[in-house]
């Protein structure tokens, strides 16, 4: 049987140039993130099952890659179920394991913890185009903070990092889930109907109000709540007198020092933010998984129309782990989404590559040319340049022209030429 050449379906090979610019951003990640105190660690691929399970993953529980027992534990009979084949998984996000390392290790950790990690994560999805079954994710995380520095410092690290890769205009789209919940009780809607609500206000950028208030009648929600719920979102709302504005309308359904939180938040970054972007209140974010307890944010690519990174706080993970509570906060960005619009710039120079040079060795050249040749890049490469030293081919315009689509200037493509060493 003839061995399959195509990687495994949602999978994929990384080739040269992409792998360039996937290392020049994870090194501006790790400086950009030290700068601000994060420090990088690493967990398992593999987790507990019990663990992803624990209804804190939201849809993503649906897509977790099942790992079989081994050996004896591996008991197979006519009553064996599917949940008793499986002991362990494939994590499906890097929010869970660093719960789980930092309840395990938290003696040994300084506190509050800010975490840096990158790393794969894996996810059963259905693929298509810029999604897979395997992709990086990037994430900072800040465990035993309680007060809103968490969010200011998230917030200004990851736009300060979206700044140096060189974007510009982009938005931060801040809610509170908090402020979701108050919204829902001061309409009437009942508290165990929450989430199908959020749901369909999800899709206010894509149906608007119109779509939602029907789809909320279309579930089965009363009329009354249907259209008080939209009234809330008749005026703008985005700036800080929005926040105060429905702060106001809803009072006693919100926790104090709710709003002025958020508020803080949002003057704090305007106030030290060091790139071109906005930040805008929107009540109609709703982040999908279920473990976020207060604040989350999002930023959105104006140029692209689409989201490249998302957070927020989850106070109540760890101590699923633990039996005590410890605040939590943190933000990703969308490490795969990032390198696709890089490359689709096709800007290769701007990536943070050292200075390239070929250097082509006629065929047939004896022993001691190359070594004059190899001498001669190695001087060169403890100048920090980039030396790729290579045999002539005899078609030597089709090899120049490959070597400029690895990001060689013509003009340091330099040929040697044995009948010029013997002069």
């Amino acid at each position: 049987m003839a061995l399959i050449k195509k990687p495994v379906t949602g999978m994929k090979d990384i080739l040269p140039r992409e792998m360039q610019i996937r290392e020049y951003v994870t090194d501006l990640v790790v400086k950009t993130y030290s700068s601000f105190g994060f420090v990088r660690i690493e967990t398992p691929a593999v987790e507990h099952i019990e663990n992803l399970l624990s209804k804190q993953g939201g849809e993503n529980e649906k897509l977790i890659f099942r790992i079989l027992k081994r050996g004896e534990k591996l008991s197979l009979t006519p009553d064996t179920k599917e949940e008793d084949l499986a002991d362990s998984g494939l994590r499906y996000d890097l929010t869970l394991p660093l719960s789980r390392y930092f309840a395990c290790h938290a003696q040994e950790l300084p506190m509050p913890f800010k975490a840096l990690q990158i790393g794969p994560v894996w996810r059963a999805d259905r693929p298509q185009k810029g999604r897979f079954r395997q992709f990086v994710q990037c994430d900072i995380d800040i465990l035993g903070e309680k007060e809103n520095i968490a969010e200011i410092e998230l917030i200004t690290a990851t736009t300060t990092l979206l700044g140096k890769l060189g974007f510009r205009d982009f938005t931060v789209r801040i809610n509170d889930r908090r402020i979701l919940k108050a919204m829902a009780s001061y309409c009437g809607f009942d508290e165990a109907d929450y989430d199908r609500v959020f749901i369909i206000l999800d899709k206010m950028d894509k149906i608007g109000r119109d779509g939602v208030r029907e789809e909320l009648l279309d579930s089965g929600f009363s009329q009354d709540c249907a259209d008080k719920y939209m009234e809330l979102f008749a005026q703008d709302l985005s700036d800080v007198s929005g926040i105060r504005a429905l702060a106001e309308k809803l009072q006693d359904h919100l926790p104090e020092g709710c709003a002025e939180g958020l508020i803080e938040i949002v003057e704090s970054v305007e106030k030290v933010k060091n790139a071109a972007f906005g930040v805008v209140f929107d009540p109609t974010l709703v982040r999908g998984m279920s473990y976020y307890t207060g604040t989350n944010f999002e930023i959105t690519m104006n140029e692209f129309g689409s989201s490249v990174a998302g957070g927020g706080r989850y106070d109540d993970m760890i101590g699923r782990f633990t039996g005590n509570s410890v605040c939590a906060c943190g933000f990703s960005i969308g490490f795969e989404r990032i390198i696709t619009i890089l490359m689709e710039r096709e800007q290769d120079g701007l990536y943070g590559a050292p200075e390239k040079y070929a250097y082509l060795i006629e065929k047939g050249a004896d022993a001691a040319f190359v070594a004059d040749v190899m001498k001669q890049a190695q001087a060169a490469r403890s100048e920090g340049k980039t030396v790729l030293v290579s045999m002539m081919n005899k078609n030597r315009k089709y090899q120049k022209e490959q070597l400029e689509k690895e990001g060689y200037i013509l003009d340091n493509i330099k040929e040697f030429y044995h009948s010029e060493f013997k002069r």
